[in-house]
């Protein structure tokens, strides 16, 4: 009960967090004439994986392997058929030509990238793969490329400083965007301690905690930011968290983990890693679906079902 009480508490600096990092990094676009995608796929997305970042280095340290690979994989699918279900649920989210192109291609890349350098689907036998330190150096290579892209993004924005949110300095809201930032990385450290202490009372196993409780536990800041953003009109920056969320767990929190130490990938996770790459390939499908380039809300109710029956799976196995 004491545990469930903690647990719920860290919901409230979770919510004001993202309150004030949507605000202030909003407030920084306008003022430097940079597009709330870019925004969201940078700031806020590397922001927002604060959490995952940190479980997983101290994960890797102690050698949980089952923790390092269930909390990317789960985070990520928790971040496409939840995140951005909920988002479209609330308001359709429209997709820029660009976003079609690179962005979400980019996202399912991530995925395959998993899925071949894991060992599990390609290595002889049916034995557990591994993550090593030259896979994690492979996708902090390709890490490095997606930042290269999103700086060469910037130089492209146009310049446009005007209207009520353009002017004045910019130390305001760079000190909300590190304000809300500690109250997400805070909030999600306790969901996710105290989430992990109740999972493990009820004798559930590593690889499970970690695709469950911690992967939801550590999403929950992209979701409480993407569903604030949404409030406000900004669908690019909840898509943009998204999207720049899952290519950061797998290419520099995965690739990070891997650089610590050798990543065991149990066979348990082979499913995880199909359904990684199934959300990102609907993602892709759904822009393509209904009136326009955008996730309405039908598709967006279908990613929640999606979710839920995959988390039923889960448990029943």
């Amino acid at each position: 009960m004491l545990n469930g009480l903690i647990m719920a508490a860290g919901f409230l600096p979770l919510i004001a967090g993202a309150e004030m990092l949507v605000n202030g990094a909003s407030s920084v676009a306008k003022k430097m004439g940079v597009g709330d995608m870019v925004i969201g796929m940078t700031i806020i997305a590397f922001g927002t994986s604060a959490p995952e970042l940190a479980v997983n280095v101290l994960a890797s340290l102690k050698g949980s392997s089952g923790i390092v690979m269930g909390n990317v994989l789960g985070s990520n699918i928790f971040n496409i058929l939840m995140v951005i279900g909920v988002s479209a649920v609330m308001r359709p989210v429209r997709i820029s030509r660009n976003t079609t192109r690179v962005d979400v291609p980019l996202c399912f890349l991530s995925s395959l990238a998993v899925f071949v350098l894991s060992d599990l689907f390609f290595a002889p036998g049916s034995g557990a793969g591994t993550l090593s330190c030259f896979d994690g150096m492979i996708l902090l290579l390709l890490f490095a490329g997606f930042l290269y892209y999103n700086a060469s993004l910037l130089k492209k924005e146009p310049a446009s400083a005007d209207g009520p949110e353009g002017r004045g300095g910019m130390l305001f809201p760079a000190l909300m965007i590190l304000a809300g930032l500690f109250l997400l990385f805070a909030g999600g450290r306790v969901i996710v301690e105290y989430g992990m202490i109740f999972a493990r009372s009820i004798g559930m196993s590593e690889a499970l905690i970690g695709a469950t409780f911690v992967a939801a536990g550590t999403s929950l800041p992209e979701l409480a930011a993407s569903v604030s953003a949404v409030r406000k009109g900004k669908t690019d920056l909840a898509l943009g968290n998204v999207l720049g969320s899952n290519i950061f767990n797998v290419l520099f929190i995965l690739g990070v983990s891997s650089v610590i130490g050798t990543v065991d990938v149990d066979p348990v996770f082979r499913a995880e890693i199909i359904i990684n790459m199934f959300a990102s390939a609907l993602l892709f499908l759904f822009i393509f679906t209904g009136r326009g380039r955008r996730i309405d809300r039908r598709e967006g109710a279908a990613f929640i079902i999606i979710y839920l029956a995959q988390l039923i799976y889960l448990f029943l196995r």
